[in-house]
């Protein structure tokens, strides 16, 4: 038999006998640690088992609750009757109430978006701003339309700096044709306001340039020339 030969078996036979070693440690620890392996995967079974049932037995269930009181809310701002829909009509909660005892749900989270926007209707800055950053959305188009919103809210109270932030976050949440030249222009009239000229300039020829077919684009042309005389 030649030396190589000879190694090959050699070094099978320790590669076997590695394996050996190794599976009889692994027998040893899980026989020296079997309660605490065991004990570990009834916690996961638990954990796993008990978000199932808080999931189906309460969180669905109050889903179910929170959209029904959202639905009769959401009917009283949109015929306008904001302090109603915020405060109920004491048959059906209100968007306050919603918002906070349904904070968990998914209606409760819209509750404080139709809460903001039914403050900044009112007239109600500081509140409208309070409900709307606490809504969140995966939706970029209503994100969009919340910041916007908070934009709104800030040139109400004369804070032109941070109206302008949220223009320009409502802008590039969710690029189309009719929220983004739209608050676009908005960003450039409060940068305008701001006596940010240069900076109202580049927002207005991006519509003219990247939403020219947009309602904003038909008469970007005299804000564009108004940013620039005023730079002059």
């Amino acid at each position: 038999m030649s030396k190589k030969v000879k190694h090959q078996e050699s070094t099978t036979e320790e590669v076997f006998k590695n394996l050996e070693v190794t599976a009889s440690k692994s027998e040893k620890f899980v026989e020296e640690n079997k309660n605490i392996i065991i004990g570990a995967i009834l916690a996961i079974v638990l954990v796993i088992g008990g978000y199932m049932a808080y999931n189906d037995y309460y969180l669905a269930p109050l889903q179910k609750e929170a959209t029904n009181e959202l639905f009769n809310a959401k009917q009283y701002f949109e015929k306008g009757s904001y302090d109603t829909a915020l405060k109920g009509d004491g048959q059906y909660l209100g968007l306050l109430d919603i918002a906070d005892d349904y904070s968990m749900t998914k209606s409760g989270n819209v509750a404080n978006y139709y809460a903001g926007l039914s403050y900044l209707k009112l007239g109600k800055f500081d509140d409208a701003i309070n409900y709307l950053e606490k809504f969140s959305s995966d939706d970029k188009m209503v994100g969009s339309v919340a910041n916007g919103a908070i934009g709104d809210a800030f040139v109400g109270l004369n804070q032109l700096d941070d109206a302008l932030d949220y223009y320009v976050k409502a802008s590039n949440a969710n690029e189309n044709e009719f929220t983004t030249p739209l608050y676009l222009l908005k960003a450039g009239n409060t940068a305008m306001e701001l006596k940010d000229y240069s900076k109202a300039q580049d927002l207005f020829e991006r519509i003219k340039n990247d939403f020219s077919k947009s309602a904003e684009a038909e008469s970007i042309d005299k804000f564009i020339e108004r940013a620039i005389a005023s730079q002059k």
